[in-house]
């Protein structure tokens, strides 16, 4: 590189994770004073596309060159980039979205904060570095999971912050997310540990009715005080969501949860507090919120399935043995037998999400679970061996699953 040696810094999620004590899972640097001709005279790979990005050609780990943007049009495609040797390591910090994540470190430890992002970790604050973070509606979904990870920390979002957000929303700012960014920061969140700060945050500066209309449509809705302690469905959803992540379901069995009673959203008023049939209502939601965020298919299934079937489930020890039967062609256990795990942890997420209710025990999912094996051990061998062909021969076994499910119920009565 010529003229004076550029500086490098470390930057963003990795020095905010050290303050905070985190793992520190991948590290991203700023090199201010340089350029891309440098760069690659050096054996830095460049893979940025809008602006200078290159791979370090030992480490693989991504220097960025010191760089500023300025908003030009709606969206979060909006933006020209500018980076030159003479870009300061403050314009660039001073172009990130929030205080904790607008530090730097130097090669001798020094920390870099102008933007008070050290006060802002003990105080525990989710605050924006400046007004320019209005100009990117991302932000409101990188902050909402930012306060899906760490709210288990004690971070909470500043008021101001939640105010812009507001702003942003009023404004219009959100109806230009894509869905494909709106689906990775929330399957992002949803594996976070509070995931339901995510849909909190959202919800309190109004961009939950804009991105998940059929979840925000929840809260204020009431649920029999006898089954559901919490009263408010969408407060239910909520404490679902905090069981699925302790119950360590992954990214299926928690999108499941958020949207498994979307149904009661369209409970008549007359019907209030009950919500009967809730279930067929709200398959045709959970469609539309996938069709329309591009849901990937996993995810999919398995949330029909849910919320379909997720009452049933609950009085599967209740059911009828034909009725039994039908729980798992349904959810297609009797095919895909490795779906059967996700279901239940979905549903026992849904169970213990009440007020109050969240240690109760589950034992319906070893009752499904030996429904699945017994139904599992008929085979259609011994039917072709009797000379029955065609559907005669799925008649014969759905009998006999139904006499081995009675025998399952006579033996649990």
């Amino acid at each position: 590189m010529t003229g004076s040696e550029p500086q490098i810094y470390e930057v963003g999620g990795a020095v905010r994770d050290a303050l905070l004590g985190l793992p520190v899972r991948e590290r991203d640097w700023v090199v201010v004073g340089a350029t891309p001709e440098a760069m690659t005279a050096r054996g830095y790979r460049p893979v940025g596309r809008e602006f200078p990005v290159f791979l370090h050609p030992q480490t693989g780990e991504e220097y960025a060159l010191a760089r500023t943007e300025r908003k030009v049009a709606p969206g979060y495609h909006g933006f020209t980039f500018h980076a030159s040797p003479q870009v300061t390591l403050a314009e660039d910090l001073g172009r990130r979205d929030l205080t904790i994540n607008a530090m730097a470190r130097d090669a001798s430890g020094r920390i870099i904060d102008p933007h008070g992002g050290q006060a802002d970790l003990q105080a525990r604050l989710l605050r924006h570095v400046s007004p320019a973070f209005r100009e990117d509606p991302v932000r409101i979904l990188r902050l909402a999971r930012f306060a899906a990870r760490l709210e288990p920390l004690g971070f909470t979002v500043a008021p101001e912050t939640v105010a812009l957000c507001r702003e942003m929303v009023d404004n219009g700012e959100v109806n230009a997310l894509v869905a494909e960014r709106v689906w990775q920061e929330t399957a992002k969140a949803l594996m976070a540990r509070a995931p339901e700060a995510f849909i909190r945050v959202l919800r309190d500066c109004g961009a939950l009715a804009v991105l998940l209309p059929e979840v925000d449509r929840l809260f204020g809705i009431p649920q029999p005080a006898r089954h559901h302690p919490e009263i408010d469905s969408g407060e239910h959803v909520l404490l679902a969501l905090a069981q699925s992540v302790r119950l360590a379901g992954n990214l299926p069995v928690r999108f499941s949860v958020l949207v498994h009673d979307l149904g009661k959203g369209l409970t008549p008023a007359a019907e209030l507090p009950s919500h009967r049939g809730h279930e067929a209502r709200g398959v045709p939601l959970v469609e539309a919120v996938c069709e329309r965020l591009r849901v990937p298919g996993e995810c999919r299934d398995l949330a029909r399935a849910v919320t379909r079937y997720h009452l049933e489930c609950h009085r599967v020890r209740e059911l009828r043995p034909a009725t039994l039967l039908r729980l798992l062609n349904g959810i297609d256990a009797l095919r895909r037998p490795e779906r059967l795990p996700d279901f239940l942890t979905a549903c026992e997420a849904d169970y213990r999400g009440r007020l109050g209710l969240e240690d109760r025990a589950y034992p319906q999912a070893d009752y499904l679970r030996e429904a699945l094996s017994r139904c599992q051990a008929i085979h259609a061998k011994p039917f072709v061996d009797q000379g029955l062909r065609g559907p005669a021969i799925g008649e014969a076994m759905d009998k006999a699953r139904i006499e081995a499910l009675a025998g399952l119920r006579a033996q649990q009565s």
